[in-house]
């Protein structure tokens, strides 16, 4: 039986005494100290692990003051803090043992744009793509681009100096920071800009936390001027911790202390607001893939690219371009990067050219061109050819698969995962390609995998050695690779960090910068932050303390990951392979990818989070001596279930109080929309739907279920029985008593009617109503190749009957032969609630039907794409070779390769607008051309909007504790979407989207074969 689990992990007492006077004071932010929500904090997107006390979510900046201004009593002096953003650091900059204060739920605000200035004044909680979001329709963009830029906040590329793809060009982000606000851990606020050396001679003289910092700063670069100069490396990626080179500009006797905190790490001040200098969008951009034999002829060839005046020169190698194409994100780009015929690719350089002026642009084009067209034809630097793509969409298509190759890599098959901890070397360009095959053949010689991408054109690489972090001697490699790398970048004049900053790393601090020079770093932490109490050990303690820096040894996740057994964590891959990358955190309300973590900018609603807490989950059972397979084994047979009467006791238990960890992990489980996004969006594949079935199937072995969860899994049982009534139950359902009954009792709001007339009724006497096996059988084959078999759906056939009536008119109206089949339950609702056993049983029951139709060798195709694709992956996992070879497919993806026998072509264009399912557009990416393909062949437009989830999904949207989700999810891009569109142009393809635009337009949009019947 699945214990109660009581988490020891507490608060310190000087923390809890804190927040109790911090949550009764005047603050106005969250405080959050539940395990669960320090558990969503407690990682990022590197290998390490660390519980903080609590989470601070401040609304304002006053609530920053108030939050350090009670910290700097005496009695709370030992509470220390770690800002953090968009948490995507590789390397634990932002985790943490102490209080985390994270400015991205609230603090997101973009305050002021002036375009005639070119700058911008915005919160650091605001995502880099918001920004530029905000910026495009002012011909404007914030240059320095990374591969998070869909979840980094500003204040994290503030705090690491964040560069990455066009830093030759446009340089870092201390570049383009014009001034900051900043509160200072004793609750002062600190405002830096350039200033004259006078002015800042001025503040120095005064005696106040601003001066001390003014001082010191002053000092340590006018003393140590020499030793600056001398002791950094000339690199374009530069990343020292604190900016001493560029704070103290000498000729023109200018003063920037913002210098100091750009790449600070959080370690010095909480920075709220930044006012940035914005750059014009180029004009004119143009993308070259160059293509090569290998990964060393593109990493000697990238100096020649560089000289050719390009933006960047990106670089890729093979091991990242074939997992690339191993994902959805293949499908967008496979076009632009091509195959050379009777040539192996095993290396491609993206070089970038983007200009004003179209001329410049083509003659820096041609000139490239005519080059790779000389070395092709002679055979040269292992290059093989290249393809130009001028179009924005296709070029930022490529770029989204590069971005994405970071966490492309952390998908490889095995227990030995790519793991960041040297990723990010930066040697000079000219050495780069030695510099690599020394770094190889170290790899090489420990016998490990590893991919490689990164920016040629500035030296630095990303390189992720494959490790099983669950095994203590792959741990202590890790430790040993890390110090021959720092011995090896140094021999290359080169830098451990060349991109994403120290973190854990930064015990190799001193020895970079040597004793002197450190020890200035140190002063200056000192007089930001004497108590050492500012992201303590990251960087530099300050000069007196005699705290110890972080190290490179620090707790990693492989040391709670290794206490589940193997056999469990092969189990549930879906959540145990998850390495933090934070895709699930997309800015972008456009996107389908996760739609509770939008909607409640929650880390514990979003698929890492999710997979956070049933890792955690998984090791509190182990430890509590819980055998999870064996477990779910006997309840998948129906043995070792608790009695109802324990199940009840037990709920009782709770909700008196009584704590237990499951009922943490149960809140963040209820609010997935079960869209399935994650598991084709995350590049690790994490797949929330799947594990989070198991769990609920687990949870209520101990606990009693609501009876809203009964209602959702059996609606296909009963519903065809109420399909017989359907005025009766309809007359019923309609009653405001009754709809207010089942929201208060149940729990469950807006109740859809059935259909009437009845799918039965439309149809009656229909041919396509009449299946019959022997009858089919028997007919000739060229006559069986005319008909078209499809699978019932409880919602669609019972609740959205005229869709299905439509299909069938519309499948003779092209010549074939539509047949209905016998409705089936599908078992998708018991899936969704957690009822395995029932699911696996209807699941095996559907199936044998279905391999039985399957024999006649007709095609079978369904309405709903949920249901639809759960034969296709619920159905793999739940019965595995019983499933059968039976294949169930969709409208589009049958007819598509069938055009060529349709013979219908609409007298007057007329354009549509598809609103995509969010299962059916990331589980099947052909889907949208494939409709567009078919509305073309009948002489029709479809424009595909790009729209994230509707809210809705199945039945969450109609249980009322998430109801309010369900509406802002809704609003977050569908409602706009449609405002802008004639609604009877707008189709959609899923049941439950068609209901949700319903219920808040009121307005029922068409199927899109419901349009294509109404063509004439």
């Amino acid at each position: 039986m699945i214990p109660n689990l009581s988490i020891q992990e507490n608060i310190h007492p000087d923390v809890v005494a804190y927040l109790k006077e911090l949550g009764n004071s005047t603050y106005s932010g969250d405080i959050e100290t539940t395990y669960a929500s320090r558990l969503a904090v407690a990682t990022d997107n590197s290998v390490y692990q660390s519980l903080p006390q609590a989470v601070l979510l401040p609304k304002t900046q006053q609530d920053l003051i108030t939050l350090c201004r009670f910290a700097s009593k005496p009695k709370y002096q030992s509470v220390k803090f770690s800002p953090r953003g968009g948490g995507t650091g590789t390397n634990g900059q932002s985790l943490t043992q102490h209080v985390v204060v994270d400015l991205s739920r609230h603090m997101n605000k973009i305050l002021e744009v002036n375009a005639k200035e070119g700058w911008v004044r915005v919160q650091t909680g605001v995502v880099k793509d918001q920004l530029n979001d905000a910026l495009r329709p002012h011909g404007f963009f914030f240059s320095p681009d990374l591969s998070t830029s869909n979840r980094a906040t500003v204040g994290g590329m503030i705090n690491t100096d964040a560069s990455g793809q066009g830093s030759l060009k446009y340089g870092k982000t201390s570049d383009h920071v014009l001034a900051l606000t900043s509160v200072l851990v004793n609750g002062d606020l600190l405002k830096t800009k350039p200033v004259s050396l006078a002015k800042a001679l001025q503040f120095a003289e005064e005696e106040t936390a601003t001066g001390q910092i003014y001082r010191q700063v002053l000092g340590t670069c006018q003393q140590m001027e020499q030793e600056i100069e001398q002791r950094f490396p000339k690199l374009n990626r530069f990343l020292t911790g604190y900016d001493l080179k560029h704070v103290f500009d000498k000729q023109q006797e200018k003063v920037d202390v913002s210098r100091i905190l750009c790449g600070s790490e959080g370690s010095l001040a909480f920075i709220t607001e930044a006012k940035l200098n914005i750059t014009p969008i180029p004009t004119y951009r143009a993308l070259i893939n160059v293509k090569y034999d290998s990964f060393e002829s593109a990493l000697r060839n990238a100096p020649f690219l560089v000289e050719a005046q390009a933006l960047s020169v990106e670089t890729v190698d093979s091991r990242v371009l074939n997992l690339a194409k191993q994902d959805i994100v293949w499908h967008s780009v496979s076009d632009l990067i091509k195959d050379v015929p009777d040539k192996v690719m095993d290396g491609l350089n993206i070089v970038e050219y983007a200009e004003q002026d179209e001329t410049k642009q083509n003659e820096k084009i041609a000139r490239l061109t005519q080059l790779l067209d000389a070395k092709i034809a002679q055979g040269e630097s292992g290059l093989i050819g290249y393809q130009i793509t001028t179009d924005l969409a296709a070029i930022n298509r490529i770029y989204g698969m590069r971005k994405k190759a970071v966490g492309l890599l952390g998908a490889a098959k095995g227990r030995a995962k790519p793991v960041a901890f040297a990723e990010d070397t930066c040697v000079p360009p000219e050495n780069l390609a030695d510099f690599i095959i020394e770094f190889r053949a170290l790899l090489d010689n420990k016998g490990l995998n590893y991919g490689m991408f990164g920016h040629v054109d500035a030296g630095v690489l990303h390189v992720r050695p494959a490790l099983d972090m669950c095994d203590p001697e792959q741990e202590v490699l890790m430790r040993e690779i890390s110090d021959k790398v720092v011995a090896l970048t140094a021999k290359y004049k080169g830098l451990m960090w060349g991109e994403h900053g120290k973190g854990f790393r930064s015990e190799y601090g001193p020895e970079f910068f040597g004793k002197t020079l450190f020890n200035e770093l140190r002063k200056i932490k000192g007089v930001f932050d004497p108590l050492n109490r500012v992201n303590p050990g990251k960087i530099c303690t300050p000069f007196d303390s005699q705290d110890s820096l972080v190290s490179v040894d620090a707790t990693k996740r492989g040391f709670y990951d290794r206490q589940i057994p193997v056999q469990v964590r092969d189990s549930f891959t879906e959540a145990v392979d998850c390495n933090g990358n934070g895709l699930c955190f997309n800015y972008d309300t456009t996107s389908p990818m996760c739609p509770s973590s939008k909607i409640t900018k929650d880390r514990r609603h979003s698929p890492k989070g999710r997979a956070g807490l049933m890792r955690e989950w998984l090791r509190q059972l182990v430890n509590n001596d819980v055998d999870i397979i064996a477990l779910e084994k006997d309840l998948m047979a129906g043995k070792n279930d608790i009695s109802l009467v324990k199940r009840f006791a037990n709920s009782w238990s709770k909700k008196r109080g009584e704590y237990d960890f499951s009922a943490e992990v149960m809140e963040a489980m209820e609010g997935c929309l079960a869209c399935k996004a994650c598991s084709s969006q995350c590049p690790i594949k994490v797949d929330v739907p799947t594990f989070r079935s198991r769990f609920m199937f687990l949870y209520y072995s101990r606990y009693q279920r609501a009876v809203k969860d009964y209602m959702v899994g059996y609606s296909e049982s009963y519903t065809p029985l109420m399909a017989k009534a359907p005025g009766m139950f309809n007359v019923f359902l309609k009653q405001d008593w009754v709809q207010k009954l089942t929201t208060k009792a149940i729990g469950m709001v807006d109740i859809p009617v059935l259909s009437q007339p009845t799918l039965a009724r439309s149809l009656k006497g229909h041919t396509a109503t009449k299946f019959n096996m022997q009858a089919l059988a028997e007919l000739p084959k060229a006559e069986r190749d005319k008909h078209v078999l499809i699978v019932q759906d409880p919602f669609t056939s019972y609740y959205d009957a005229d869709v299905v009536r439509d299909l069938v008119l519309l499948i003779e109206r092209m010549g074939f032969h539509p047949v209905l089949l016998p409705f089936k339950p599908n078992g998708k609702p018991q899936h969704i609630k957690g009822f395995l056993r029932q699911f696996a049983k209807t699941a095996q029951t559907a199936s044998d039907f279905l391999n039985q139709v399957a024999q006649l060798k007709i095609p079978m195709i369904g309405t709903d794409p949920a249901l639809v694709l759960c034969y296709r992956d619920e159905y793999k996992k739940v019965l595995g070779d019983k499933r059968g070879q039976f294949e169930v497919k969709l409208f589009q993806e049958w007819l598509t390769p069938r055009l060529h026998q349709v013979h219908i072509k609409a007298t007057t264009n007329k354009d549509f607008y598809l609103f995509g399912h969010c299962t059916e557009k990331t589980n099947v990416p052909s889907s949208s051309n494939d409709w567009k393909e078919i509305f073309n062949a009948f002489g029709c437009t479809l424009s595909e909007v790009s729209v994230g989830c509707c809210g809705m999904a199945g039945t969450y949207g109609h249980d009322a504790k998430q109801l309010d989700n369900s509406k802002g999810i809704y609003g977050l891009s569908w409602q706009q979407a449609i405002a802008k569109h004639d609604k009877s142009q707008c189709l959609a393809t899923g049941y439950s989207c068609r209901s949700q635009v319903k219920r808040f337009e009121g307005e029922k949009l068409m199927h899109p074969v419901q349009a294509l019947l109404t063509l004439k």
